[in-house]
């Protein structure tokens, strides 16, 4: 079944879960902000991929207005739901400043995956810090990772997170993301490598040669 449904698209990926903050200027999306404040009505943020609106994103909850300014401008907070297909996009929605399009909400598994798998996951994920001195904290059990609240700190091109909103799964989900690790780590060590060598480079080296 399709309704209508209000656009804010964005040069991001929203996933399902995800809690969102957002600076509010535009007079069209402060009519939106506005309308969800006083209707609790949701909206859409569809990613906004070379130019080109894309054909799935998620619906948007407004949770809370932290801060008000007296320009009409306003701090808000929300949080993604589920994934969309949009049927019909429209540059304005009827009698409103903010586009809108005609939708289809698409499946959504929240199940939780495969535990083996996640920790599978969660070890890459916990070398890919390491390795980039990344000073953040690794999901720490496995039963209850879902794909979802990584996905943004794995490495995925804008293009490669918007394949993974795609995904309908979670267990496909798990796979994508075990792949993409798989592939991107070794380079990653590799970059390490380089870095190691160069910050060497003028040092007395005891090099031990082999034994011909």
């Amino acid at each position: 079944m399709s309704q209508l449904l209000p656009m804010f698209p964005l040069q991001l990926v929203v996933f399902p879960g995800e809690p969102l903050n957002l600076h509010i200027f535009e007079p069209k999306y402060r009519q939106l902000m506005q309308e969800c404040e006083e209707q609790g009505t949701t909206f859409g943020i569809p990613a906004y991929i070379d130019g080109k609106v894309m054909d799935v994103g998620t619906e948007v909850e407004l949770v809370s207005v932290e801060k008000r300014y007296p320009s009409g401008e306003s701090d808000v907070k929300t949080r993604g739901l589920k994934p969309f297909k949009v049927k019909q996009f429209f540059r304005k929605a009827p009698d409103k400043l903010y586009a809108g399009a005609e939708i289809e909400r698409l499946p959504y598994d929240n199940a939780l995956g495969d535990v083996t798998m996640n920790i599978a996951i969660l070890e890459l994920i916990e070398e890919l810090f390491a390795l980039l001195s990344i000073d953040k904290e690794v999901p720490g059990n496995p039963a209850e990772f879902r794909t979802f609240d990584s996905a943004h700190h794995v490495g995925f091109s804008l293009q490669q997170e918007y394949q993974f909103l795609c995904i309908p799964d979670e267990e496909s989900r798990q796979q994508y993301m075990r792949e993409h690790l798989e592939k991107m780590l070794p380079m990653v060590r590799e970059m390490e490598n380089l870095r190691k060598r160069a910050q060497m480079n003028g040092h007395f080296k005891n090099i031990i040669p082999p034994n011909i």
